[in-house]
Order: C-alpha cells, then structure tokens, then sequence
C-alpha cells in the first residue's frame, strides 16, 4: 500500500505497531473467529489533534475496510477486526488529522479567554463548507446550514452550543479529510489457518505393534480396529511414524543397538530401501490402497491423520543411486551418516540442502508432502526441521499451502528458543516446545508467559507433549500413576494443543536407560505388544480430559492463560476464560505426584466478573465434585493419589435458593 501523498502533508508520525513481526517480515497466524487486535503510537507536531484508524481487507480484495481507533492516552491507540474466512488477511494503519476538532479546542480557549472570535468562526464555517462536498445530499444540507449560522448574527455561547452539537461531530469524523491523512506504508500479513491448527488432541502409535497376533507385524488394517478406542478417548488427530520402507544397511536393533538380528525391524527414520523411498509404503503395512482406507475410516471416526515427513534417508534409498549429489561424502568415498555426538545414526543419511543441484532436491521434496496430500493427509509432523535451512522451510511451506492452504505443519524441534521461534515464524503452524522439561510453579509460569503474553504469541503456537517415542523424562520414570496424569492435564490445559505418544502414556510405562531420559527397549526399534486395558491405564483419564476440552470453549484457546497466586510452591494455579466470561474454568494443579499438598488459592474476582459478596459453584470437572465457593480465597486440598488436580468450572451468579439446589 503506497504511501503516495506528498511530504508536506506527512506530519503524523505512525509507529511501534504491533503486532509486527520483524518489521512485517513475517506474518502472524489466527483463525476464523479471532480478532486481530492492534495497537500503535499515533501522534503529529504542533497541537493538531490525530485520529488513527485500523485498515484490513481479505488478501483476495482489492478495496480496504476501515475502522475507528480507541485512544488510550499518552498517543496510544487500540483497534480489532476479526477474523471472518478462512483466508490470508491484510492489516495497516492510518492516521487523520482532525481538522475541526483541534479548530473547536482552540475556540473554546479563545471565548473562554474572552478573546475575539469572528475570524475563527469564519475558519470554522469554511472547514465545515469543505467537508460537506463529501457528504451525502442530506449531511451536505445540514452541514452547510450550520456553517451558514456560525458566520450570522449569533453569540459566542450560540456558536459553542453549535459547534459542540454530537450530530455535527459524527458527521465530520466520518468524514475526514483523506487528502491530508497518512498511511503507514506497510501491509501486514494475517495467515489464517483450520480450527485445527489451533485447537487438537495428537494420539501417536507405532501402527507395526497393533499386528492381530502378539510380535507380528501390523499393519494398516490391522490398525482400523483401535480407531474407535482412540475417538472415545477424544482424540482428534492420529500421527503415525514414518511408514515407509525400512533400510538393511547398518539397520538398528533393540535399543539402538549396531547390531541388530535378521527379525528386527529397524528404526521407521531409516527411510528408503529397495521396496522404494518417501513416496512408497512399508511392504508389511499393506498398499498404498490399504493406507487409503486406514485414512478415511480414521476420517469417519473424526479422526485427521498426521503422517511423519523427515527429509533423511537410508543407506539403501533409491535416491542414493538416483542423485548421490544429494548427499555429503566423506574424503575417503564413504557417504556422510548422520550424527549429534556422541551420537551416530549410521543407518541414516541427511541430505545436503546446499548441493549444486537443490533446485531439483526442493522440488522432490515439495512433491513428497504434495504425494502425501493426495492420499489424504493435511497434517505433518516435521522431524528435525532445525537442521535444515530456514530459507528450504519458508520455500516449502509457502509452495504447499499455494495449492493446499489448510495444510498444518508441527515442528518437532527440541532446540535454542530463537531456532524454534525462526521455525514458527517461516510457516509451521505448531510447535514442539520446552514443556516436557518444565517443573516447577516458576518454570511454568516463567515459560508460558513467555510464549502466550509476548509478540511470540502471533507466530508460536505451542504443542505440549509430556513423552515421546525420543523421551521418557525423569518426573515420569520416577512419579508413577499420579506423575502421568498431572502431566497429562497440565499439557491439554496450559495449551490448546496437545499430544501424547502411547500406549505407552496411559500404561505409564516408565522403564528407562540407565540414566537416560529415553525408553528402555524402545519402541523405535522393536515391535511390542501392548496390553490396552491393563489395570491402571489412564484411557478414561484422558477421554474425561478431551471431554472437558471440547465442551469448553475457553480451553481451545492458548493466549488467554492468566495465572493466579496461590501460597504453596507445588500447587500452580491458572485461569483460562471466553473474551466475554461466559466460560471460565481455574485449574490447580499438585506438581508433587508423591504428597498432599495444601493451600490457599486467591481468586481474581474483579477479573472474573464475580460479585465480591454472592457465592458461585465451582464444579472439578476432572472429578465431578461440587464446591460453592465465596470470598477472595479458597481451600485447595490435592491428593495425587485420589487426584493430582482440579479443573474447575466457574458458574457465576447463584442467587436463588433453587441455584444451590440443583448444582448439589
């Protein structure tokens, strides 16, 4: 949007708008229903008085709507517009100076100066005159007849009556003057994603350890049985490893062993083999038809499939005949296999994104994911995408969602905050974080404010997993049953976004390497055989949670979080509620799975909208007990082993006898 007026009428001063990323340099992300809100320092030399209004259209239109600004004082200004399709919107800035307000500012301090008005009310009568040209036949007449009385026979206290008349202000402000206004210069991206980008429950399972008999290998149809369980657990999105062909060469056994027996079935990220590459199905999964299949009754059970997509490739990938310069080699003839030392992944091998011939490279990849959208599938789960270029990503990203928009992309990047912040800001619309290494009240307070209540929170959407296939931290090897589950509600309730990597979460397997955060005979490497309904699974647990998620709008939100103080450093206590509180729900927590812990929780009343002197139900949805609640402060009492948390729901206003009746 070019700034095409002349400098002598670029007196307003448009700054500090956020959100702005990097000077507009990468867009924010939202969807439909959200508001933009935007806020920006508008001021002007001299004593003119400025108005700002916000500027936003669809990308696919051509003309801009435009909305009135709310002073906040100091130079201030505060703007929304929502969110209404789902489409890439534009948004900018415009300020106005307010010719006839600063003229009638400064009447008012001539007449009550006692100074001489005539020729002001002259100056006042004529910019009222050059606004009427603009107005419709009916505020032109008005307008011209009060101009016409302002330059008569009239007193200084008739003119002041005159010109402070609402009528006569509304009719100016609508209609200000455009040749004189200043546009900010910049058009700042909106990307508008699925509901889903922002509110999901991620189930993962290894589909090769669901076969129909303990230790044979599963398949797609064998995996159609456990949709269902995963649906009525609330679920929403099934992610499956890689499931491609399985490399030979320096294939990994159990435990990531190098060395490893003819019936292992190696690691799924040793993708590529003579049965083909990233584009083609594990023999013993089925076909690329039984794939099919398994996607459209997960379809059928309100489940999205996420497919892993890591760019790396086995020894025996056809790519490594096909295109060896798509690979790094060593200077005696070897071809470089990945590392993270001490750590050597021999049965793996990174492309070299900066090979001569990356043209032909970015486009096979680009047809990877676009192969894969075909099947079916509109959520990636991206394995390390920080060690490739951040320049790959936002090409890729960008090229897919030309065709595919409503394409999610999860980065699973465990790695320095500005990597993962660059990541989210190129495209992904998810997030890894450092969730699963949070402990204390101070961490998690410390964190998540970071990532909801900064500028952070228009590019970085957060996807908290307490394990992975990867990592079994600490706190779930040794916190047992009560450890699971509070680590669990922390994760559906801090975030809108949430995943769990089971079965191995709701059986709380906690068996790990010998001082190591990672699985003991890990599934990564063998198939096992999964014992579902074994006494202590926390599937009910976690259908309760989804539940609660899905019937309160107020959890499918990230940005909204607010903590609350409470007088024990186990205890962490936060609110999320609806912009208009119609849905508030408090959550404490116990972060110790091993004692009672205790306290007093102090209620932000004034923020919730609730009456100091009128009690309210709270309602633990989590175990359906009933408390009324009244005052400042509540009593928390949490017992990990009967329940590690409360997730209150907040019903205002009890008034009537009936009221208490019916909710106890």
């Amino acid at each position: 949007m070019p700034n095409t007026h002349t400098p002598q009428f670029q007196r307003i001063v448009i700054e500090k708008v956020s959100p702005e990323i990097d000077g507009g340099k990468f867009p924010i992300k939202r969807i439909v229903s959200e508001k933009v809100v935007v806020r920006a320092t508008v001021f002007i030399d001299g004593h003119d008085e400025v108005c700002a209004t916000l500027l936003f259209r669809r990308q696919d239109e051509t003309d801009w709507r435009e909305v009135r600004m709310k002073s906040l004082g100091n130079d201030q200004w505060i703007g929304s517009f929502a969110i209404e399709e789902e489409k890439n919107y534009l948004y900018s800035i415009c300020g106005y100076i307010q010719e006839f307000s600063s003229w009638r500012n400064d009447l008012k301090k001539r007449i009550e100066a006692k100074q001489d008005v005539t020729i002001d009310l002259q100056i006042g009568a004529r910019l009222i005159q050059e606004r009427a040209e603009c107005c419709s036949k009916p505020e032109e007449v008005k307008l011209r007849k009060w101009a016409k009385k302002l330059v008569g026979q009239i007193s200084t206290e008739e003119a002041l009556t005159l010109v402070m008349n609402q009528e006569l202000q509304e009719i100016l402000d609508a209609h200000l003057n455009r040749d004189k206004r200043t546009l900010y210069g910049k058009e700042l991206l909106v990307i508008v994603e699925s509901k889903l980008a922002q509110f999901s429950s991620w189930y993962e399972f290894f589909p090769r350890s669901w076969g129909s008999q303990p230790g044979k290998h599963g398949t797609f149809k064998d995996c159609e049985r456990i949709l269902p369980e995963i649906a009525r657990m609330g679920f929403n999105v099934v992610y499956l490893p890689p499931i491609h062909p399985i490399g030979i060469t320096y294939r990994k056994g159990k435990n990531n062993s190098s060395e490893y027996n003819p019936k292992d079935p190696g690691s799924p990220w040793a993708i590529g083999s003579k049965e083909g590459g990233h584009k083609s199905v594990h023999p013993q999964l089925g076909s690329l038809e039984d794939f099919q299949r398994f996607v459209k009754k997960a379809n059928g059970h309100g489940l999205s499939v996420a497919l892993d997509i890591a760019f790396q490739c086995s020894p025996d990938h056809p790519y490594l005949k096909e295109h060896p310069d798509w690979f790094k080699w060593r200077p005696d003839g070897t071809v470089q296999y990945a590392e993270n030392p001490p750590k050597k992944y021999q049965d793996v091998l990174p492309l070299n994104f900066e090979t001569a011939d990356s043209k032909n490279l970015y486009e096979e990849l680009k047809n990877i994911v676009l192969f894969w959208v075909k099947q079916g599938v509109k959520i990636f789960r991206v394995d390390n995408p920080h060690t490739k270029p951040f320049y790959f990503w936002d090409w890729l990203i960008a090229e897919v969602k030309k065709t595919c928009p409503d394409v999610i992309f999860l980065a699973e990047a465990f790695t320095r905050p500005n990597v993962m912040f660059r990541l989210a800001k190129g495209g992904f619309s998810q997030s890894y974080t450092y969730f699963t290494w949070r402990n204390t009240k101070k961490e998690f307070e410390d964190y998540l404010t970071e990532i909801t209540s900064t500028e952070v929170a228009d590019y970085f959407r957060p996807n908290l997993w307490p394990n992975t296939p990867d990592i079994l931290p600490e706190h779930l090897q040794y916190g047992g049953r009560p450890a699971f589950i509070l680590r669990a509600v922390l994760a559906a309730t801090l975030s809108s976004n949430f995943g769990i990597y089971g079965p191995a979460f709701e059986l709380c397997v906690s068996d790990a390497l010998a001082e190591k955060e990672e699985y003991l005979d890990s599934e990564k490497y063998e198939i096992k055989s999964w014992d579902w309904n074994k006494q202590g699974h926390l599937k009910d647990v976690l259908a309760r949670l989804n539940k609660i998620r899905k019937e309160n709008p107020c959890l499918q939100l990230t940005r909204n979080i607010r903590f609350c103080t409470v007088d024990n450093e186990n205890l962490l206590a936060f609110y999320k509620a609806t912009g208009d509180y119609s849905n508030i729900i408090i959550v404490v927590v116990n972060l110790d799975p091993h004692h009672t812990q205790v306290g007093w929780l102090q209620i932000p009343k004034d923020e919730l909208g609730l009456e100091k002197n009128r009690p309210y139900l709270a309602h633990d949805l989590l175990s359906d007990d009933k408390y009324i609640w009244q005052g400042d402060k509540s009593y928390i009492e949490l017992n990990p082993q009967r329940s590690p948390a409360h997730i209150i729901l907040v019903k205002k206003h009890l008034r009537r006898e009936e009221d208490f009746d019916y909710f106890l």
